[in-house]
C-alpha cells in the first residue's frame, strides 16, 4: 500500500490536523505491513500559486502551450501523478477563515487537470482520478456543521474530490478547538477514537 501523507497547517507542534494525520497514517501503516509513506508538507515547502505559465502547463493542450509552459508541465503534472499513484491520501485540512489554507488550495489546483483528472460532457463532469481513497483530517476552531452557511472547508473538499471521481472519502473532524483546553482535548480524543476504527 502507498500512503500519501499531506499536511498544510502552519501551526507546527500545536497543529491538531497534523496530530490527526499522523495518527491516521500510523493506524493505516500498522494495519498494512510493508506500507510505503510519501510525505508532503505544504507549509514547510509551499507550492507557488498558479500563474499563467503553470495554469497553461496544466490546462492547455501541448500544441497550444508556450515553451515556458512545456518546460513547466512535468513538474506541475507530477502532483496529480503522485496523487493518482497512491492507494490512500491522508490530507490535513484545518479551517482557515472558513475555508482551507491557501497552500492546500495551491496543491488542489494542480490536481484538477482537464482531460486527465476529469472530463466534461453534456451529461456533466466525469471524474477520472477516483481510485485513490481520501481521508481528510479536519480541524476547526469553532463548530460548523454541513448545513452551516459559513462552512466552506469540508464542503469544498467533498465537491472537489467528487469532481475527480473519488468515491471513498472519509472526514475525521476535531472541532471546538478554540473553546478551551477541555473542549480541545475531548474533540481530539473523539477524533482519535474514529481513527482507531478505520
Amino acid at each position: 500500500m502507498k500512503i500519501l501523507h499531506i499536511d498544510s497547517s502552519t501551526s507546527g507542534e500545536e497543529s491538531v490536523s497534523r496530530e490527526l494525520t499522523s495518527a491516521i497514517v500510523a493506524q493505516l501503516a500498522a494495519k498494512t505491513p510493508g506500507a510505503v509513506v510519501e510525505r508532503l508538507d505544504l507549509a514547510a515547502s509551499p507550492l507557488d500559486h498558479l500563474d499563467a505559465v503553470a495554469g497553461g502547463a496544466l490546462r492547455l493542450p501541448p500544441d497550444a502551450q508556450s515553451d515556458a509552459m512545456k518546460a513547466a508541465a512535468p513538474a506541475e503534472l507530477a502532483h496529480l501523478r503522485q496523487f493518482m499513484s497512491a492507494d490512500v491520501a491522508v490530507i490535513g485540512a484545518p479551517m482557515y477563515n472558513f475555508s482551507v489554507p491557501s497552500q492546500l488550495k495551491a496543491w488542489l489546483d494542480r490536481l484538477a487537470v482537464p482531460g486527465v483528472a476529469f472530463t466534461y460532457s453534456e451529461a456533466g463532469p466525469k471524474g477520472l482520478a477516483g481510485s485513490t481513497r481520501v481521508i481528510i483530517a479536519s480541524s476547526q476552531g469553532g463548530m460548523y456543521g454541513e448545513s452551516d452557511p459559513a462552512e466552506h472547508q469540508e464542503s469544498l473538499l467533498r465537491v472537489f474530490f467528487g469532481l475527480l471521481g473519488v468515491t471513498d472519502l472519509t472526514i475525521v473532524r476535531a472541532d471546538k478547538i478554540g473553546f478551551g483546553p477541555e473542549a480541545r482535548a475531548a474533540s481530539i480524543a473523539a477524533a482519535k477514537a474514529e481513527i482507531a476504527a478505520l
